[in-house]
């Protein structure tokens, strides 16, 4: 009897651990759903697409946001939303390196990270030289600009990197 209430014990203090470890699997910026993309997505190609279709998402988010100011936690929203936006372009650019790294063929996930960070990047600076209500975000905009040229920078690098295309030969 004694075995089976320290195994009983043992269970229910396990539990809250196990239940933790389950949910720091997803990232805590993207929804269950946007999670369950990113996990069913067959290619490396298609889950930096849909990171980098995440990081738009939260960027219109903010951009929205900045025009239409809720009245309820107003700056914690605008921050978390750059934040969120930061986390997705930062994922994008690991999964290129880890695409790299197993030589996978991500050429077209690289070519997508240079355009849209380049699109993202004159959002980004056109907010810093003049957003509304800049001192309360200017700190996370900043990380966001510096996140955003570096995953810019690493797709340039990438593209030299990665193998290209097969060529197809005429018989």
């Amino acid at each position: 009897m004694k075995l089976a209430s320290i195994v009983f014990v043992f269970f229910v203090l396990a539990l809250p651990v196990v239940a933790h470890a389950r949910t720091e699997q997803q990232k805590d910026y993207l929804s269950a759903l946007e999670a369950d993309k990113i996990r069913d997505a067959e290619t490396v190609n298609e889950r930096i697409k849909l990171f980098l279709t995440f990081a738009d998402d939260r960027l219109k988010k903010f951009q929205y946001e900045l025009e239409h100011p809720s009245s309820n936690r107003h700056a914690d929203m605008l921050n978390s939303m750059l934040n969120a936006y930061v986390g997705c372009v930062d994922d994008a650019a690991d999964l290129i390196q880890l695409g790299i790294e197993k030589q996978d063929n991500i050429r077209v996930g690289v070519d997508l990270m240079a355009t849209r960070t380049k699109e993202f990047l004159v959002i980004l600076e056109k907010l810093a030289a003049g957003g509304a209500e800049i001192d309360i975000y200017k700190e996370n905009l900043d990380d966001a600009i510096e996140g955003t040229r570096d995953a810019m920078n690493e797709a340039e690098k990438a593209k030299k990197k990665v193998a290209p295309p097969p060529v197809r030969r005429k018989n």
